[in-house]
């Protein structure tokens, strides 16, 4: 959530906000009104317990006729406390419940607009060419028994798939060298429950517009997350951390579940959208001044796996109608995908300020020792979904894939993937 002093004293700012994003403004003017009754009701219950108080001392010197109308008073006294208390209480709830609807107030640099409104910010590599058209990755994966969405769906349904032999290697290779360089760069690697409680799905903001995206065990009351970054983000909560000595840094490895809800008909051919798969998730809490670097660092690090798997890509600044619920900025890598002659998103990192912070309650001591709300980022550094841009990128005419280099001491040295006999 935002903080509410931003709300009261710059609400054009939040207004400016929800129309980058083309979400309603009037949540706005909603939201200070139940804020001045908040706080009215706040002023007006304290106001009645103080005055409790010093009638109580009253009562405590009286004697005779005067303290039974002291008392009488106080019988009074009560009953309007708790009618207070009451009203502050239903005020708090509506505010909290309304202000849970509001996202995360979009970063001035992050571009207006919907889906594809995204700013591009770089090129980088160069896209294969081939001689006639491309395999898919689909194709490629069936010759070389890496991986089978029939015997996926025969057993699960549609957007299931098994990766099996060389498949499932490269899978482990890929997400071994993510885990690699991570630890290298300072990221303490996390192995983290995929199932949640529901305040630490809904603390990270996906349970408001992306509830539908969302798998809930109702026997248990718990949800599968789609990224590690909800069990990440619930680690501290409730929690003051220690960052005098700098961000704490996390890697984690999860398998991941969405429903996909909404894109039927869209990517059903081969693994690139699908319910369920595996990823190495990078996930920092930090000081709220440090999050724009710490963004920057999570971009870096994407971009240094992209390199070390020889993939085309590029960057893109993705536009404010396209950002999840806590999302401030975000930047995607795309990678070429050459059946598509197009970039497809590989990995994403988001700026999420104090948003989650402030709903997880997990917070640092300032300067002044005081608690304040953390800022949260995450970053992808490695998924499921990298198989496809690596089979396609470095496809060979005969139909095997050349092993990028980087990826080669994780899967015995192996320098080409042939297919099956």
């Amino acid at each position: 959530m935002i903080d509410p002093r931003t709300l009261r004293e710059d609400p054009e700012a939040v207004r400016a906000s929800q129309r980058a994003r083309g979400e309603d403004t009037g949540l706005v003017d909603r939201l200070l009104e139940l804020d001045e009754r908040r706080r009215s009701a706040i002023t007006r219950a304290d106001s009645l317990r103080a005055e409790q108080k010093q009638l109580g001392k009253r009562i405590g010197q009286a004697a005779g006729e005067e303290r039974e109308s002291l008392l009488a008073q106080g019988k009074d006294l009560a009953a309007q406390v708790k009618e207070a208390e009451a009203e502050q209480v239903e005020a708090e709830e509506a505010f909290r419940e309304l202000q849970a609807g509001l996202p995360n107030l979009v970063h001035p640099q992050t571009p207006a607009g919907g889906e594809d409104d995204y700013v591009v910010l770089k090129h980088v590599g160069t896209p294969p060419t081939f001689d006639g058209d491309p395999a898919d990755h689909l194709d490629l994966g069936e010759r070389l028994r890496a991986l089978s969405t029939e015997r996926g769906a025969k057993v699960s349904g549609a957007r299931f798939y098994f990766l099996t032999g060389v498949g499932a290697q490269l899978e482990l290779a890929l997400l071994n060298l993510a885990v690699a360089q991570a630890t290298e760069h300072g990221f303490q690697l996390m192995i983290p429950p995929v199932l949640v409680r529901p305040e630490i799905m809904a603390g990270t903001g996906f349970l408001g517009e992306h509830a539908s995206e969302v798998y809930h065990l109702e026997q248990d009351d718990l949800y599968l997350v789609g990224t590690s970054e909800v069990s990440l983000a619930g680690y501290h909560s409730d929690e003051i951390v220690d960052l005098a000595g700098g961000p704490y840094r996390y890697a984690g490895w999860s398998t991941c579940f969405r429903r996909e809800a909404g894109s039927y008909g869209k990517d059903t051919r081969g693994i690139i959208r699908v319910h369920q798969f595996n990823k190495v998730e990078m996930f920092v809490f930090c000081r709220p001044d440090d999050a724009e670097s710490e963004h920057e660092r999570l971009l870096a690090a994407e971009e240094e796996m992209l390199a070390k798997v020889e993939l085309p890509y590029r960057v893109i600044d993705v536009a404010a109608g396209d950002l999840g619920t806590s999302a401030s900025r975000k930047f995607d890598c795309e990678a070429w995908l050459p059946s598509q002659q197009t970039y497809r998103e590989m990995t994403s990192t988001s700026n999420c300020t104090t948003f989650q912070a402030r709903r997880l309650n997990t917070r640092y001591r300032d300067a002044d020792g005081r608690p304040q709300p953390a800022a949260t980022l995450n970053g992808t550094l490695a998924t499921t979904r990298w198989l496809v841009a690596i089979l396609e990128n470095h496809q060979q005419p005969d139909g095997s894939v050349r092993v990028p280099e980087a990826l080669r001491p994780y899967l015995g040295g192996r320098e080409v993937l042939e297919p099956a006999g």
